[in-house]
C-alpha cells in the first residue's frame, strides 16, 4: 500500500472519529455554554461548565487516542518485521502515552465524578500540541 493511500485512510479515520466524538459530546453532555462561573458546589457539578474548550478537549483527546492506537499498531508491525529492541522501547512509549490519554479523557474523568473547572483554553492546548507531535510521529513511522 502506498504512503499516500495510508495517509489518506488515516486522515479519513481521524476525521470520522472527531465528528462522532463531537456529536456524542454535544448530545450527551450539552449544557448552556458561557454562563457566569461561580465556585463549584459541594457536589462538584457546575451547570454550564462544559464549554467549547472542554468540547475541543474531548475531541482532541479522542483523536490522540486514535493516533496512539495507530502508532502502536505500526510499531508492533515494525517489530514483527525487524525484531529490534529499539522498537520494543517505542511500543512501551506508545503504550504509556495511550494509558495517559485514556486515563485523562474527559469521559473517563467524568465517569468518576471529577470535573475540570475554569481552565479555559488551557484545557485543550496540551492535547493539541500532543496531537501535532503524534501526527508527525505516525507520518514518519508509516513513511519509512
Amino acid at each position: 500500500m502506498s504512503t499516500r493511500l495510508k495517509v489518506g485512510i488515516i486522515l479519513t479515520v481521524l476525521a470520522i472519529v472527531a465528528v462522532v466524538t463531537a456529536l456524542w459530546a454535544l448530545v450527551f453532555l450539552h449544557d448552556p455554554a458561557f454562563q457566569i462561573r461561580h465556585a463549584p458546589p459541594p457536589s462538584g457539578f457546575v451547570p454550564g461548565d462544559f464549554e467549547y474548550f472542554y468540547l475541543a478537549f474531548t475531541i482532541i483527546s479522542t483523536v490522540n487516542i486514535a493516533l496512539l492506537v495507530m502508532v502502536l499498531l505500526t510499531y508492533v508491525s515494525i517489530y514483527n518485521k525487524t525484531r529490534s529492541p529499539f522498537t520494543i522501547g517505542l511500543i512501551i512509549f506508545a503504550l504509556a502515552f495511550l494509558l495517559k490519554d485514556v486515563s485523562s479523557h474527559p469521559f473517563v474523568v467524568g465517569l468518576f465524578s471529577f470535573r475540570a473547572y475554569g481552565l479555559g483554553p488551557f484545557a485543550f492546548l496540551p492535547g493539541l500540541f500532543e496531537c501535532a507531535a503524534l501526527s508527525v510521529l505516525l507520518y514518519l513511522s508509516i513513511r519509512y
